[in-house]
């Protein structure tokens, strides 16, 4: 089931939230996000809610063993049993075919093991629960003896399956002692309907457009306009995401941190990914990269750290080598910002900075777009004008008649989305701030106009199939 899907804008949602208000006590409104959390993930997941109770209980056991363990050894070792338990599901489902089927020809052998189906948001749910282990292991958090509490940080349906990564910390408190205000519900909605326009009628209308484009290696033009418009819909499918989980979250009475911050207005890649996935940045920067020393040790082990730590963000996404190569891109851009590049980035005009930046952000979603190596090198070297032609080098065409025909079909836009993906909206807001009848003004506009999104989302929603969250599979 997702967010942007008539069953659950007309069925789940109303029914949950009239059952979660009708309970006056907090105890029986855990029960019934629990209840439902769990229906949410088994509606299109009947089985795999098993794997992610499993999951649930594997932290929920492991941390109450090692936080009664009287030697330090043992407490180790116990929270070391913990991790790999709880991470057991995520190697097998996500990566053991990939590394078997890489490795058995070194060994001489041939058989090749299927790709099993894979949970959905198993990533996401995985590390919340290894999140919560680590936290309690290092005593940043009290150990939850409640296991169905755990159960319900683990499952909270609002981010339970793209996120944003919710560390325990973060809610812990609200687990027990949270309510909900009537401007926490209006915030809520607001940002839950902010949520729904982004995703049915920018996101979705990208992924069509995306779609009617030809092979990235047509032409120069195919192969830009294809990351441009993919840069665009996974922000809009991604972020909106994000928005309905953190509006969802904010009328259960839970508030989750921000996701994303106005990404493609970064004067460098490392302020790309401070604003892009910020919690999976959190999560790798907290419980990886300082582990492993951050940046306190030397140079070279600085690098070597984050080639590391960017190399399992690729594979996070997923088991190919494209990811890989997409992770390891980042890990040596990163690298040279903290070394090489360090003081000519400090010199670098900020309107330069942004524009080098998200063209080193735009040849990266060409590695992340593409299914194949083969598929990425074509788009990344008709991006620089060349083409390969029976073996050999050639340039490549600079535009091409299908390119064309859909910048003639979406015409402005892909320029209005790029408008909507810059902070222009909270500038003017700003602005409006110390007077308050303009800020009425406003507020009721862009009620009336929520409001018309709303209406027209669910409208394409009746007649349309092309709905996916892009993030989902991973």
């Amino acid at each position: 089931m997702v967010f942007s899907s008539l069953t659950f804008l007309l069925l789940f949602l109303p029914a949950l939230l009239a059952a979660y208000f009708v309970c006056r006590k907090l105890w029986w409104r855990n029960a019934v996000l629990l209840i439902g959390s769990l229906l949410f993930y088994a509606w299109g997941e009947p089985v795999f809610v098993l794997v992610m109770a499993l999951v649930s209980l594997f932290v929920y056991l492991g941390t109450l063993a090692f936080s009664a363990a009287k030697q330090t050894a043992a407490k180790k070792a116990l929270f070391v049993l913990t991790l790999v338990l709880s991470l057991g599901a995520l190697v097998y489902f996500k990566y053991a075919a990939f590394f078997v089927n890489q490795l058995s020809p070194l060994f001489g052998a041939t058989a090749v093991m299927k790709t099993p189906r894979l949970p959905i948001g198993i990533s996401f749910f995985t590390f919340q629960a290894v999140s919560y282990a680590a936290d309690a292991y290092r005593g940043r958090v009290r150990v939850q003896r409640n296991f169905a509490l755990l159960l319900l940080y683990v499952s909270c349906f609002p981010q339970l399956i793209a996120g944003p990564i919710v560390q325990y910390a973060d809610i812990e408190y609200e687990l027990t002692e949270r309510q909900t205000t009537l401007d926490d519900f209006s915030a809520g909605m607001r940002r839950f309907a902010t949520g729904l326009c982004k995703k049915v009628l920018l996101a979705n209308i990208l992924g069509e457009m995306l779609a009617e484009l030809p092979d990235a290696g047509a032409s120069v033009a195919a192969a830009w306009l294809t990351s441009g418009v993919f840069a665009l819909q996974i922000y809009f499918d991604f972020s909106a995401y994000s928005d309905m989980a953190i509006g969802l979250g904010r009328v259960l009475g839970f508030r989750y941190l921000e996701n994303f911050n106005y990404p493609y207005i970064s004067r460098s890649v490392s302020e790309f990914w401070r604003r892009w996935h910020i919690s999976l940045g959190k999560f790798f920067r907290e419980y990886v990269y300082f582990p492993l020393g951050g940046s306190r040790k030397s140079r070279h082990r600085t690098t070597l750290n984050l080639l590391f730590v960017w190399t399992l963000t690729g594979l996070w996404h997923g088991a190919s080598w494209n990811f890989v190569l997409w992770g390891l891109y980042y890990g040596v851009l990163i690298a040279l910002e903290h070394g090489a590049l360090k003081y000519a980035m400090k010199r670098t005009p900020k309107a330069i900075g942004i524009f080098l930046t998200l063209i080193a952000v735009l040849f990266g979603w060409a590695l992340f777009y593409q299914p194949d190596l083969a598929s990425c090198a074509r788009q990344a070297l008709a991006m620089v004008g060349v083409t390969m032609q029976g073996g050999a080098p050639a340039f490549a065409a600079l535009m091409d008649e299908t390119t064309l025909h859909a910048l003639r079909t979406y015409t402005a836009f892909p320029l209005i989305a790029c408008v909507l993906s810059l902070p222009i909206l909270p500038a003017v807001e700003r602005k409006m701030q110390h007077r308050l009848r303009l800020q009425r003004t406003a507020h009721l506009f862009s009620t009336l106009v929520l409001t018309l999104g709303v209406v027209l989302s669910v409208m394409n929603l009746v007649s349309e199939s092309y709905n996916p969250f892009l993030y989902f599979r991973f």
